[in-house]
């Protein structure tokens, strides 16, 4: 199985992230013992086409990152925004509505349904 590590960790007040990048760090360890990876530091950079490669790889994304008021960090919003929008037509076409057909709400519109993404 392919997969795809995203670390949103921040060096952000006192803890500087350290508990995310460790819980990175051992998922990637653990992980590659019997699966592919790839790894994702937001906080390094990263070139956007790239990380659509990358999803268009991986069956399963894992997003390490803090919790900030019981939301996601801005950088991984950023990231997401920034990878998803270039991928239009490789990830995705559209929201997945229409009126020709009912059966297809808001969210069905992408191409890989058969990827697992889980947030840690």
């Amino acid at each position: 199985m392919n997969i795809l590590l995203i670390n949103g960790a921040s060096n952000f007040s006192s803890p500087k992230g350290e508990l995310n990048r460790s819980l990175h760090a051992m998922a990637s360890d653990l992980l590659a013992e019997q699966h592919e990876n790839e790894k994702t530091i937001i906080e390094d950079g990263y070139d956007v086409a790239s990380e659509v490669e990358k999803f268009l790889w991986a069956d399963v994304v894992v997003y390490q990152m803090p919790a900030w008021w019981m939301g996601a960090p801005w950088t991984v919003k950023k990231y997401m925004d920034e990878v998803l929008i270039a991928g239009h037509g490789a990830l995705f076409a559209n929201d997945g509505r229409t009126r020709d057909d009912p059966s297809k709400q808001y969210g069905t519109g992408g191409y890989l349904t058969a990827s697992a993404i889980c947030y840690l």
